[in-house]
């Protein structure tokens, strides 16, 4: 039988003083542990991508309240912050890095005067979320909006991240997050080419059978969520967002 999930998107975990802008890119600390007791408490089953897969095609029972945890960008504060919760709780988590990016600082960032740049995990940090039993995903190898450059140029993002990222952890990298929710009919195509099981976008509503793997939609936990909020967020079947339905009707014109 089927039903829906919450992907949840997480950028940084931190110790952040109150703000108006980017609220999305950014989680308390106290709020996150008490979002993942809230989980542990309320019977919420925190998957991996791959069994989030499998429910979604139908080759796994699907769990009463299901959830999967992501990470943008991979900043390195995710280890002092979010990783020791997620641990205390048993639960996997979905971390996608920029391979282009590996140890450097997050630039982008620097686009929006007076906030402050994060550094972004390196190599040795991306073998710990292995060794940690975090999932890593692909975020492109330079991070650029994808619907916005050329075919070439996208497939050479996802394919060269990807096999820099198994390069490295020795492991296949079969996930992928496409940076700022930036993507196309190519990108998709591009992303199945490279061999990526599973994509997910900035499309905001719940993942559903009905979900293209390439196109799956996610939950953005701002800055502002409260547990109330939080509640909400997980406990909605939301009405999908027109981008969201669109995808949906053309899923069966999409390859992988």
């Amino acid at each position: 039988m089927g039903g829906y999930l919450s992907i949840l998107m997480y950028h940084q975990v931190g110790d952040f003083p109150p703000m108006r802008a980017h609220r999305a890119n950014y989680c308390h600390y106290r709020r996150f542990a008490a979002q993942m007791g809230f989980l542990k408490r309320f019977g919420y089953r925190v998957l991996r991508m791959e069994e989030a897969l499998g429910c979604l095609g139908g080759q796994r029972p699907w769990p009463g309240r299901a959830v999967v945890l992501t990470f943008d960008d991979g900043y390195e504060g995710f280890f002092r912050y979010a990783l020791p919760e997620l641990q205390r709780h048993g639960f996997p988590a979905m971390v996608y890095l920029i391979s282009g990016y590996l140890g450097r600082a997050a630039e982008w960032f620097a686009k929006d005067p007076g906030r402050p740049v994060p550094r972004l995990m390196g190599p040795a940090e991306a073998r710990r979320l292995r060794d940690e039993g975090m999932e890593v995903g692909s975020h492109t190898v330079t991070h650029p909006k994808l619907a916005e450059v050329d075919p070439a140029r996208q497939h050479r993002e996802l394919a060269d991240s990807k096999a820099a990222l198994e390069d490295l952890l020795g492991v296949e990298v079969a996930h992928l997050c496409y940076p700022f929710g930036s993507f196309n009919r190519s990108t998709v195509e591009s992303a199945a080419d490279a061999g990526y099981r599973s994509a997910v976008t900035c499309l905001r509503g719940s993942a559903e059978p009905q979900d293209h793997p390439l196109v799956l939609p996610r939950k953005a936990i701002s800055f502002g969520d409260n547990l109330l909020g939080f509640g909400w967020k997980l406990g909605m079947k939301n009405r999908p967002i027109p981008a969201l339905r669109a995808w949906r009707e053309r899923r069966a014109e999409l390859i992988g």
